[in-house]
């Protein structure tokens, strides 16, 4: 078993810096945001000195892999190599040395070897420790807690011995410890209180999908029957359910929860709660001291997530070097994969008809996966699912922006879980700069470009200068395709067809909609009648019956894209270049069939309907054929074309029918 670095190893990795007049940030915490926040002071202002305290003898490692450790998929190194370290010159690393006290008054703090550190801020990023429930039998011996690298380690040395784990706490921890501790076959049994696994992230549907992966992997689960007792004399020997069930076990594992790092805070006389207290600046009580990530609360909310504290860590950074910085919360988030199976819930997962939300859901027909969307007036204010969602990041963006969801949207959802049609508007090239591509470590877009314009050219240096995809991984396809997103793009196959047929297209819609009004003939001397187009009923059916041949041929290939059976026949290119070929063929035909003139009531209607949908799809056939430039402004337009187009067929079936009615009956 590889172990941890020892902090004796490191001192030729950590420079100290003592600079004289130096400005002091000392940093409490050495877990991932007490070194976002180093990163971000040292950035932000290189002429300070910052200083890290960990209680922890190794060296800083991924916490998120602790369970993928455990289970025996990688070895120690894939915990600690990952781990950026602020830079030496910059910052020092004080490991295994925890902060006892903390003196305000002359701004100092002494670590547990009795050594006193002064301070000009202080950051206290002292993150949370397991929460024990108060259940008798809790301190016998075979009950463990999984933090941190000590917690593993037991475990790790447990899993010989263990014939039965029952593993306490439904929620992403105790899943993923309990599939650790499959490693050796060994029965697990996971319970939880609740009536769902993972009910503060998941609702029925899409918890009952991730039931289905957890017993699959030979998970034993038990639900809504809660652990009353820890039975044993000498050590763990079973638990008792509420229901008066006895489960036989050796070994029980904690994953209920944590509990916020305080009493640093309030020995000092520093304002707690649940948490540190802290304003927007993310200052406590006291304006010297900060308190950012698990063990600060916000507006009384304490989030025991990373990616919020990344954000404080951001933000109190700002405001320490001199910046009007303000935080205002964070759209609680989860997306990651447990049991190798995607889960993501981010912001409001559960309606409230007091406030006008709802939910929409989607379930596959295989019954491998989940999603529901929750609306609020109109706007997306949440998303949850179970299983691969292709859409995931960019739904997550859209929570995060609140932005407007219409209904044909949502009609799409429920019919195939997606909120945008697969025409590649779900690609990262197309994200706004705020979307967040790597969950676990809270990279934007934009910081990805900027990562991009500044030198880096491959997956693995964007990783080491921005962090992302260090954690999980899961965003490596994202980061590949920005790379080669700053290399030219190749045009459409039909790029041609599209466009000059799309041009032709716009200049008889635009004729039909002036309109071109072709006069009749005031003499009867005429070698050919044109006017019998319209004058004749049999030449007028003729045209009239083309026209709407025509249309039921571009309504039958506008379902190439929709049905599944339809989507194997052909390439969708050449089908894309036939709907405009017909589209064309379409607005010839309407102009010999009403000589131009839009007529009046009814007929006006039809017209204008068909004029509109012509020109809204030609401008969505010239964007797609011009997809490949980037500052082209039909490119900007294509989506908003696309649904202009569709909007303005929706009509046309009633009116066509109206109107050939109409001409019959009269």
């Amino acid at each position: 078993m590889n172990g941890p670095m020892p902090a004796d190893d490191m001192a030729t990795d950590v420079v100290s810096c003592t600079r004289s007049g130096a400005r002091l940030r000392v940093v409490v915490g050495c877990g991932p945001v007490g070194l976002r926040m180093a990163h971000e002071l040292c950035a932000r202002d290189p002429s300070c000195r910052v200083v890290v305290y960990g209680d922890e003898l190794h060296a800083p490692y991924n916490r998120v892999k602790l369970s993928s450790w455990l289970a025996g998929e990688i070895g120690y190194d894939a915990l600690s190599t990952e781990v950026v370290l602020p830079p030496p010159e910059l910052c020092e690393l004080r490991l295994g040395r925890r902060i006892v006290a903390i003196d305000r008054a002359a701004r100092t703090v002494t670590d547990s070897t009795g050594a006193e550190q002064s301070y000009d801020r202080l950051v206290l990023a002292t993150g949370s420790r397991p929460r024990v429930p108060d259940t008798p039998g809790m301190k016998l011996p075979g009950v463990f807690t999984f933090r941190d690298f000590g917690d593993a380690q037991s475990l790790f040395a447990r899993q010989v011995r263990s014939r039965h784990t029952v593993v306490l706490g439904g929620g992403l921890l105790g899943i993923e410890t309990a599939r650790a501790m499959r490693r050796l076959n060994t029965d697990v049994t996971l319970i939880d209180h609740a009536e769902v696994l993972m009910s503060r992230q998941l609702d029925a549907a899409a918890a009952g999908v991730l039931r289905q992966h957890v017993e699959r992997a030979g998970i034993r689960v038990k639900l809504n029957d809660p652990v009353m007792e820890i039975c044993g004399d000498s050590r763990v020997s079973g638990v008792r359910l509420l229901g008066g069930e006895r489960i036989d076990c050796d070994t029980v594992v904690l994953a209920t929860g944590i509990v916020p790092h305080i009493e640093l805070a309030r020995s000092a006389g520093i304002a707690v709660g649940r948490g540190i207290r802290v304003d927007d600046a993310l200052r406590t009580s006291d304006p010297n001291v900060f308190a950012v990530g698990e063990c600060a609360e916000h507006r009384g909310i304490v989030y025991g997530l990373v990616a919020p504290g990344y954000e404080q860590a951001a933000v109190a950074a700002h405001v320490i070097a001199g910046g009007d910085a303000r935080y205002t919360g964070s759209v609680s988030t989860t997306r990651l994969k447990v049991l190798g199976i995607p889960v993501m819930s981010v912001g409001t997962v559960a309606a409230d008809p007091r406030d006008f939300s709802r939910q929409v859901r989607y379930r596959a027909g295989d019954g491998n996966s989940a999603r529901t969307l929750v609306t609020r007036r109109g706007r997306l204010v949440g998303a949850l699912g179970v299983g691969p969602w292709p859409q995931a990041r960019r739904v997550q963006e859209a929570v995060g922006a609140q932005r407007r969801i219409w209904p044909w949207q949502l009609w799409r959802f429920r019919r195939d879980g997606h909120l945008w049609s697969d025409d590649g508007a779900d690609s990262v090239l197309n994200w706004p700069p705020v979307a967040v591509v790597c969950n676990c470590t809270g990279v934007t877009r934009g910081q990805l470009d900027r990562a991009v314009a500044g030198g880096c050219r491959s997956v693995g240096e964007l990783a080491a200068c921005t962090g992302a995809s260090t954690v999980c991984g899961s965003c490596k396809p994202q980061l590949a395709e920005l790379l080669g997103g700053s290399a030219a793009l190749e045009p459409e196959r039909d790029a041609r067809v599209l466009w000059g047929g799309g041009f032709v297209a716009l200049i008889l819609a635009l004729l039909v909609w002036l309109p071109l009004d072709v006069p009749y003939p005031d003499t009867a001397q005429l070698t050919v009648h044109w006017d019998r187009l319209w004058r004749d009923s049999f030449y007028k059916q003729v045209s009239g019956f083309t026209l709407l041949g025509m249309a039921v041929v571009l309504a039958v290939l506008g379902l190439r894209k929709r049905l599944p059976v339809l989507r194997r026949l052909g390439d969708y290119s050449i089908w894309r270049a036939i709907h405009i070929v017909f589209g064309v063929a379409v607005l010839v035909a309407l102009v010999v069939h009403s000589g131009g003139r839009m007529g009046s009531n009814l007929n006006l209607w039809l017209s204008m309907s068909m004029a509109g949908a012509a020109v809204a799809g030609t401008l969505a056939s010239m964007g797609i054929a011009r997809s490949h430039e980037r500052a082209h402004p039909l490119r900007a337009w294509r989506r908003l074309a696309t649904w202009a187009h569709i909007l303005l067929l929706w009509p046309l079936p009633v009116l066509l029918g109206f109107h050939i009615l109409t001409s019959y009956w009269y």
